[in-house]
């Protein structure tokens, strides 16, 4: 594949998983928690960098498919933080989730959807999407990431 088109495929595929999330949460009428909201933005990132990447030239698309297959690992980790927070193994960081005191408040906030409840996009696929977009962001930073590598070895042959 060549580099202007795995820049292209970047920005698409990053695009088509921010499509999902909005058609789940415009058309379907899901509720995404603030780690949903955290979750999108790696991609927002990734889209830019694809595109960037279609423009450039060899060598800094290879380098800005490889910070694409970095800012990546970075969505896993978010992903994975919510999947232990759907999963009772820690509380949210984010005060929004938790319905912590605000300053200045009398009541704790409420959040329109906590974080610890799993939202799921197919209802008999026991697999939230917290845990579909974990298991989706790996498969993608291991795309980009073996991608530049190979790309870069070939280059130094």
């Amino acid at each position: 594949m060549g580099n202007r088109l795995a820049g292209v495929v970047t920005a698409v595929t990053a695009l088509t998983a921010l499509g999902v999330a909005y058609f789940a949460q415009y058309i379907l009428l899901l509720t995404p928690c603030e780690l949903c909201l955290w979750e999108r933005w790696p991609y927002r990132i990734v889209a830019v960098l694809g595109l960037l990447a279609a423009m450039g030239r060899p060598r800094t698309t290879c380098i800005l498919l490889g910070l694409a297959g970095l800012v990546m690992l970075a969505d896993v980790a978010v992903a994975g933080l919510h999947v232990g927070v759907e999963f009772g193994w820690w509380p949210s960081p984010l005060p929004e989730c938790n319905g912590d005191l605000t300053p200045g408040a009398v009541l704790p906030m409420t959040p329109a959807t906590p974080c610890d409840r799993p939202v799921y996009l197919i209802h008999f696929l026991p697999i939230s999407m917290a845990q579909m977009d974990m298991l989706f962001a790996a498969l993608f930073a291991a795309a980009l990431l073996v991608y530049a590598a190979r790309r870069k070895i070939r280059r130094f042959r």
